[in-house]
C-alpha cells in the first residue's frame, strides 16, 4: 500500500512540474517574459517556422527554446538587454547582410543580439535560417557511412 502512495505522489510531483512539449515550454517562456523580449522571441520563432516548415522545436538545457532540422538550426536565448539568437554553425554560413553582431570570434556558433526596438531584416533572416538548414542536410548527406563492426577471428 505505501508503494501506491510513493508512486501517486511521483505522478502528481511529475504533473505539477507540467509535462509540456517543447512548443509548449516556448509558448510558456514567451508569455511569461510579458514584455518586448518576449514579443521579440514570437517573432523570431514566427520567422523560423516560415523559412522552414519543416522544423523541429525542442526545448534543451534547462529552458533554452531550440530549432532543429537535421541538427541544431539555432537557439533563442533570453537575456535582460536582449534576445539572442545563436547559430549552431553560424561560422560556416555567409552572411552577406551583416546579421551576426555577437559571438563573432569563435571558430563554429555566431549569433545576432536583438535590442529593444531593433527592427528584423526578415528577408535577410529567413536566408540565413534557410542557409543554415541547408548546411545540416549537406553535411548529413555527405557523412560518412556507419562502418560494420569486424567480426573477431575464430580458431
Amino acid at each position: 500500500m505505501k508503494k501506491a502512495t510513493t508512486t501517486k505522489a511521483k505522478t502528481a510531483s511529475k504533473e505539477a512540474k507540467g509535462d509540456r512539449s517543447p512548443s509548449q515550454q516556448i509558448d510558456a517562456r514567451i508569455k511569461e517574459l510579458d514584455d518586448w523580449r518576449g514579443e521579440m522571441l514570437a517573432r523570431v520563432r514566427k520567422l523560423i517556422k516560415d523559412a522552414d516548415p519543416d522544423v523541429v522545436e525542442e526545448w534543451k538545457w534547462r529552458g533554452v527554446p531550440v530549432w532543429e532540422h537535421a541538427g541544431i538550426i539555432c537557439t533563442g536565448e533570453t537575456y535582460k538587454a536582449a534576445v539572442k539568437m545563436t547559430f549552431a554553425k553560424g561560422a560556416a554560413l555567409e552572411d552577406p547582410s551583416g546579421l551576426f553582431n555577437s559571438s563573432l570570434e569563435g571558430n563554429t556558433r555566431r549569433a545576432i543580439d536583438f535590442h529593444e526596438g531593433d527592427k528584423i531584416d526578415e528577408k535577410a533572416l529567413k536566408a540565413l535560417i534557410r542557409a543554415a538548414v541547408a548546411l545540416n542536410t549537406s553535411a548529413r548527406a555527405t557523412a560518412r557511412p556507419v562502418r560494420s563492426r569486424k567480426e573477431p577471428k575464430s580458431a
